[in-house]
C-alpha cells in the first residue's frame, strides 16, 4: 500500500532517508522490503520506513526486482551525462 493513500502520522527526517540510502547503497539486491526494514542499522517505525521507502522508489533511487529485492540504480555521473543532451526531453 503506497503511503499516498494512508493518512500520515509521522514524516521522515532528512538524516533517517538519508540512513535508509546508505543501507540500500551497501545492501543493494540483498533484501526484500520487510526484511531491509529489519536490518537498518536505526529502529524506526514502519509507517515512517514506507514513506522513506516510495520517496527513494518515485525519485528513481532505488527499484525493486521480480523476486520483491531491493537495489540501488541511481547513477549521478549518468545522470548529468544525459541531462545535458539537448535532443532528450525533460
Amino acid at each position: 500500500m503506497k503511503t499516498e493513500t494512508m493518512q500520515l502520522i509521522r514524516y521522515p527526517r532528512l538524516d533517517t532517508v538519508l540512513m535508509v540510502e546508505k543501507f540500500i547503497k551497501e545492501n543493494s539486491g540483498e533484501f526484500k522490503k520487510r526484511k531491509l526494514w529489519e536490518n537498518l542499522p536505526k529502529k524506526m517505525m514502519y509507517q515512517t520506513y514506507c514513506t522513506a521507502f516510495d520517496y527513494l522508489i518515485d525519485s528513481g533511487k532505488i527499484a525493486v526486482d521480480r523476486q520483491g529485492k531491493i537495489a540501488w540504480i541511481y547513477n549521478p555521473k549518468l545522470f548529468r551525462k544525459y541531462i545535458i543532451r539537448k535532443d532528450l526531453g525533460r
